[in-house]
């Protein structure tokens, strides 16, 4: 865990030193398989990363991830939703689930096939 957290120290503290001067960010390879919320995480930020072109969102994703492996910052997916593609920013809650009885269910499907049956 110390040599893990030595890693990541090493790599934030090369990230500033080379920031200003580099234009160019690299991925951040610090994946952990093991630690789940980490992994996922991760996975996250790789999408994220693959889908933005331009440098500065590609720096700011770099601070926030090693934010998140610093401290495990509980605003790692909000920070993230910022930059991320396949997000519905109107989406805020969970959607209704429509259901109906087994019946009522298979009712409606013998009217449909019927009526595909004699609509041919």
């Amino acid at each position: 865990m110390t040599k893990e957290i030595s890693i990541f120290k090493s790599i934030k503290k090369t990230m500033e030193k080379n920031e200003p001067c580099v234009g160019k960010a690299s991925k951040l390879l610090i994946d952990k398989p093991s630690d789940f919320l980490f992994h996922a995480a991760y996975m996250a930020y790789s999408k994220t990363w693959d889908e933005n072109a331009s440098e500065e969102a590609r720096t700011k994703l770099n601070r926030i991830m090693l934010s998140f492996s610093d401290s495990g910052s509980s605003f790692f997916y909000s920070q993230l939703n910022e930059f991320r593609v396949d997000v519905n920013p109107d989406f805020h809650g969970r959607s209704m689930i429509r259901s109906q009885k087994k019946r009522a269910w298979r009712k409606e499907e013998q009217k449909k096939a019927r009526m595909s049956r004699h609509r041919k």
